[in-house]
């Protein structure tokens, strides 16, 4: 089977999401003082805040930012706190929960969707609505919902007026680039499970990285992030010569700019995979400041899929299962 999809396309086309995502909340009002925010979404539709939640810290801000994956809220949240509900659908039922929930206690709350129940639910109660294009997979849409957060929070006024860096985006990162790169990685990772490992800093890119593989190229992938897999996830692989379970490739988030100890954990965790027959390749994180490097390295990762997917002579936009398993659950 060939790849009948348009996700080259979208591939290729990424780095104008963030002009799109800024521009889509030009007309939202936020008001209030907000102590923290809270972000409630699953699958893709929460890996723009995993990002921004990423690049807050390292920006060093104060405001708390916390992801939200239940169908109801933390126990602590109150009105002093910024609610945002994204879902790409608009149908995510573990969002529309909380949704409700914030309505009953009166919080401070908008959305970013494609439309669905939740864009009809925040039109009826006047909720302040980011409305993203449509037909794209999720997970595909994370140049819309960075751009989107990060206007967001400017609004409220919890972080400076980052739009300029934000739009820089679009001209710094080159798609087009990075494919080549991601085809010669794809081949290397056929009839393999793809292991991202990363620096403490950086643990959510890792894991968006393993996302890509599952949902783009529908194979088994695993995350963790150094020092803490030199803890556990180190030793289970002592005997491995010995017992029949699949093959491994590893494939390591390196930046020149980690700390030397972590550095030199990579290298020795790599020393150590290699001895037991797995094979490593170091991913380079490239590109002028901390947004340039994420953003480089989850089109890499967008690059490594598609392609692991053609390999595999697998169509890389549909999610059969999940699907499948939503049906279920609304029985």
């Amino acid at each position: 089977m060939t790849n009948t999809s348009n996700m080259r396309q979208i591939i290729l086309d990424f780095p104008t999401q963030f002009k799109v995502g800024v521009e889509a909340v030009k007309d939202i009002k936020i008001h209030g003082k907000f102590k923290a925010v809270i972000i409630c979404a699953m699958g893709g539709s929460a890996l723009g805040g995993e990002i921004l939640k990423t690049w807050l810290e390292d920006y060093k801000t104060r405001v708390p930012l916390i992801i939200n994956r239940k169908y109801s809220l933390p126990k602590f949240v109150d009105k002093e706190y910024l609610v945002l509900f994204i879902s790409y659908s608009g149908n995510t039922e573990e969002v529309l929960s909380a949704f409700k929930e914030a309505q009953r206690k009166k919080l401070k709350i908008a959305a970013i969707t494609s439309g669905g129940k939740l864009a009809k639910a925040c039109k009826k109660k006047n909720v302040p609505l980011v409305l993203f294009p449509k037909n794209y997979p999720p997970r595909t849409t994370l140049g819309f919902q960075f751009g989107s957060l990060v206007k967001l929070l400017f609004k409220a006024r919890l972080i400076e007026n980052k739009e300029k860096a934000i739009l820089s985006l679009e001209k710094e990162l080159n798609s087009k680039k990075l494919e080549a790169q991601g085809r010669r990685l794809a081949k290397k990772l056929k009839n393999k499970i793809p292991l991202i490992y990363a620096s403490d800093k950086i643990k959510e890119i890792a894991r968006i990285w393993k996302i890509k593989f599952n949902e783009n190229s529908k194979v088994p992938s695993f995350h963790n992030y150094l020092p803490e897999l030199n803890h556990n996830e180190m030793v289970g692989f002592s005997r491995i010569e010995k017992q029949k379970i699949g093959k491994f490739h590893a494939l390591i988030l390196r930046d020149a700019k980690d700390n030397p100890k972590i550095l030199k954990r990579m290298k020795l965790t790599a020393e150590i995979l290699r001895s037991k027959k797995i094979k490593v390749d170091f991913i380079k994180m490239e590109g002028k400041n901390t947004l340039s490097k994420i953003f480089s390295s989850l089109i890499l990762s967008d690059w490594v899929s598609y392609y692991l997917a053609l390999e595999n002579k697998i169509d890389p936009i549909p999610v059969e299962l999940v699907e499948k398993f939503k049906k279920k659950m609304k029985k």
